[in-house]
């Protein structure tokens, strides 16, 4: 069983309810996850122990939030290099954020970034069957790419 963090920022809970899915779906897989707000994550050191990372940020400007910058460069010195990596984020125009996020995870710190690309569902869309299931469904095809 391997161990997945997820570490999310969230404004208006959206982008935590997408968290709460892929949690589901990582469980689906078999695997380990923990969530936690990037808000809480003081030091690099909290990043290690994990074999996989899934960061989430709403956009905002076209861009993700604030904290997720702060966040990205805390974890940028945490040694995540190889580790299995994605990201999500729930929008209402634009839904920049999760791939500038995962363009990071790769080229930045050099991880072995999810198939699928990011997840970036729409506001209204996020608390319909659909929107789950699409959650749920990324967080299950993370976990069966740790898994082999």
């Amino acid at each position: 069983m391997k161990k997945v963090l997820i570490a999310y920022g969230s404004r208006t809970g959206n982008t935590e309810k997408m968290a709460e899915y892929i949690a589901e779906g990582i469980r689906f897989s078999g695997n380990d996850v923990e969530l936690r707000k990037i808000t809480e994550i003081k030091k690099g050191e909290e990043l290690q122990g994990y074999d996989a990372y899934i960061f989430g940020s709403p956009t905002y400007h076209r861009d993700m939030i604030g904290t997720m910058k702060t966040f990205l460069f805390l974890a940028e010195k945490a040694g995540l290099e190889g580790k299995v990596g994605g990201a999500f984020g729930s929008y209402t125009h634009s839904g920049d954020a999760p791939g500038i996020i995962l363009d990071t995870m790769q080229y930045v710190f050099k991880m072995a970034v999810s198939d699928l690309g990011s997840l970036r569902i729409k506001e209204a869309v996020i608390g319909t069957p659909d929107g789950m299931k699409a959650c749920q469904d990324y967080g299950r095809s993370l976990g069966e790419q740790l898994n082999g």
